[in-house]
């Protein structure tokens, strides 16, 4: 059926201006496509034949930031919110630009500080408190543990850092990726933290903490004001690195390091006596003559630290910090005796101190850290309560192959291992309303309304 339009005589010649109007866009726009089209493919068959990537200052006007070793940048933490930056990368080059620019650990990378400074600027919403923004660096072996319960220990004590880090606020990245072939066992997590390095410019420290460690005081933080002149931080002591000359004077398994250019440079002195370098035997003689109590010919990485300190202090002592007053690293066999008399120390302070018996959101709970640390021995008040170990820390039992050192009789890695990693998560159950009685037990039982943060 065909369909009349019947137009108005006194609109003919204005429908017919209209029609003429239409026609004459229509034309121009195909005209316009058909140009846009040849372009498009002659573009596409003789792209520019000498692309430049400039890596010359932006234009836009930069945001004050301060960076460099041995400073923080910025200051408080600002109201606002950092997942605002999180969908905002601006175009304007910065190092990940640079094709020379390298995640290896075998090519250096120069001028550090100011290119980190220089993506703070472009990031603004990082920019403000990135002095105390951590990322935490963890990983195990890429192939599953020999150990037949290997594979559930790394996953609690991964769990265990989780809630760690999602208490406090912190970024947490686990790897079991190889990044160097040559670069295994303790050498392994040297090209991790230096990848970490660059691909967390946001970060001002780099934590790195062994598989086989567990916090076993969720509630404490690491005093990072004072660190503010130092640009890493290792458990140890320093008469037993200085006048014992010990191999063992310091715990290289955890350790906090600045991001910055002095760091980088640290790593790449430390790590050029690792199993890449073609002196590797060579260093391991060197360590074995000066350190009389190392065990083992092959050179280690705690060794070598220890070596930096005692033979190129000069160079590196005044910015490493030898920590020794909480737990950064707590050998465990000295620890987990302990968990039950402090679980009774806290339940007695909290039975008098009617606001430690309130309940609240786990996000509440850094304020309730505080006011129990006007409690603790040597906190911010002058109560006597014995502060939790901070870290526990499972040198020798190698949860992953179960091949523990001799030394250690019968069952006692294992035990020790789900005591320090229950006691740690009864610390977290109790803001979701559970506890376990007993620590080599998996049971857990409903608290009650009261029962002491």
């Amino acid at each position: 059926m065909q369909m009349v339009f019947n137009v108005p005589p006194n609109q003919t010649n204005k429908f017919k201006a209209s029609s003429f109007v239409s026609d004459a866009a229509i034309f121009l726009a195909g005209v316009l496509l058909t140009l846009l089209l040849v372009w498009s493919f002659w573009s596409f068959v003789n792209p520019s034949p000498n692309p430049v990537l400039s890596f010359s200052p932006s234009s836009v006007p930069p945001r004050t930031v301060t960076v460099s070793c041995g400073g923080s940048p910025g200051g408080a933490k600002s109201a606002s919110d950092t997942t605002t930056g999180l969908v905002d990368d601006p175009p304007d080059l910065t190092f990940y630009d640079d094709p020379e620019a390298s995640y290896s650990i075998e090519k250096p990378i120069k001028n550090w500080d100011e290119k980190r400074k220089r993506w703070l600027e472009l990031h603004p919403s990082f920019a403000a408190g990135a002095g105390e923004r951590i990322l935490l660096v963890t990983g195990s072996q890429p192939s599953p543990c020999p150990n037949p319960i290997g594979d559930h220990f790394l996953l609690r004590f991964f769990k265990n850092k989780v809630d760690y880090c999602r208490i406090h606020g912190y970024d947490i990245f686990y790897n079991n990726a190889l990044l160097h072939p040559k670069m295994r066992d303790y050498w392994a997590k040297y090209p991790i933290i230096r990848a970490a390095m660059m691909a967390h410019p946001e970060a001002e420290w780099i934590w790195w903490v062994d598989s086989d460690a567990a916090f076993t005081d969720m509630d404490f933080k690491l005093p990072l004001a004072k660190y503010k002149q130092h640009n890493l931080v290792v458990h140890g002591l320093p008469y037993r690195i200085y006048e014992k000359k010990s191999w063992v004077g310091l715990n290289a398994g955890i350790f906090l390091i600045r991001n910055c250019q002095w760091s980088m440079d640290l790593i790449d002195r430390w790590a050029s006596m690792g199993p890449q370098s073609p002196d590797f035997d060579k260093w391991g003689e060197i360590q074995r003559s000066i350190f009389k109590d190392k065990l083992f010919p092959q050179a280690d990485d705690q060794t070598a630290l220890i070596y930096l300190l005692v033979e190129e202090r000069e160079k590196w002592g005044d910015k490493i910090y030898i920590e020794n007053e909480y737990y950064l690293h707590g050998y465990w066999v000295d620890i987990v005796g302990t968990y039950d008399n402090v679980t009774q120390g806290h339940a007695e302070v909290g039975n008098t101190v009617l606001r430690l018996r309130r309940r609240h959101a786990e996000k509440m709970s850094e304020s309730y850290a505080a006011l129990w640390e006007t409690y603790v021995k040597g906190g911010s008040g002058s109560g006597r309560l014995k502060r939790r170990p901070f870290i526990t820390h499972f040198v020798g039992c190698s949860p992953c192959s179960g091949d523990h050192n001799k030394i250690y009789g019968g069952d006692s890695c294992r035990d020790g291992m789900v005591r320090a990693l229950n006691f740690a998560d009864n610390q977290v159950l109790r803001n979701f309303g559970y506890t376990r009685v007993d620590l080599l037990n998996p049971l857990v039982t409903l608290l009650p309304s009261d029962f002491p943060a």
